[in-house]
């Protein structure tokens, strides 16, 4: 039985398409302002890439941003936090803690030690300050590829202090900085380092506990890992598709509500 786990994001959509519990195969695309259509377009790009046909998928789970959009596909629908909880356990079965960081929120989940539900939770989604979209938007006022912003942090050797955390004020900070001199790599590394100090502290205030894992598509940013690291004080681990887990846990999550 095919089971597909749908991920609409503010960035980007995922999806994860299940076979007895087992990846089949996954798309990953920007979202559009429709995450209506977002959705239903990477539903049918996997399917037609599959050679399947829409009967053959058993259910549809939506979860992420966009999961109240009526695809009209019959798909239920399942908090992000359930969903990443679901799909880091499918890499890490022993996770107690989640740092997630997408385009527009942040979270910080922690997971039971004996039941393996979510215990307690945090989220960041009043201000776009520690998320995927702050590095954007700093990226673009340092003139800076966004993939190449965290290689160029982790060059600093004096990281600048960022002292506002709101993305606006965060902007004319850094541009006042970049104008008396200050080096682009130490720009970016205090940037790098206020992300973590702010989705740090939400960790700090669950009391997270190791096995921590790092998802979002943030988590391709060495830079943020480092600085996460190094304000927690422990390593932290990474799925190996980081942006993948919300669908992913979606999928299983559709699957074993099938299956029992």
């Amino acid at each position: 039985m095919f089971f597909i786990g749908i991920d609409i994001g503010s960035l980007t959509t995922k999806a994860v398409l299940l076979k007895n519990g087992e990846i089949v195969d996954f798309l990953i695309e920007r979202s559009t302002y429709n995450f209506q259509d977002s959705g239903k377009e990477i539903f049918c790009k996997i399917i037609q890439k599959n050679n399947l046909q829409k009967e053959q998928i058993q259910k549809i789970m939506l979860t992420g941003y966009g999961r109240h959009s009526n695809l009209k596909l019959n798909e239920e629908k399942i908090t992000e936090i359930s969903a990443h909880a679901r799909g880091v356990q499918y890499y890490f079965p022993k996770a107690k803690t989640i740092i997630d960081i997408g385009g527009q929120d942040s979270k910080v989940i922690i997971i039971s030690k004996k039941s393996k539900n979510v215990l307690d939770f945090q989220m960041n989604d009043k201000c776009a300050a520690g998320t995927g979209r702050f590095l954007e938007v700093m990226a673009k006022a340092l003139q800076v590829p966004i993939e190449q912003f965290g290689e160029l942090s982790l060059k600093s050797d004096n990281p600048e202090n960022i002292s506002s955390m709101c993305t606006v004020f965060a902007e004319s900070e850094i541009i006042g900085l970049f104008a008396r001199g200050a080096k682009k790599e130490d720009i970016a590394a205090g940037l790098h380092q206020s992300i973590a100090k702010r989705v740090g502290n939400m960790a700090l205030r669950l009391d997270c506990q190791k096995p921590l894992i790092f998802c979002g598509g943030v988590a391709h940013n060495s830079a943020v890992q480092k600085a996460l690291e190094e304000k927690l004080n422990m390593k932290i681990k990474i799925p190996p598709q980081p942006e993948l887990t919300g669908a992913l846990g979606a999928a299983l999550i559709a699957w074993e509500k099938e299956t029992g």
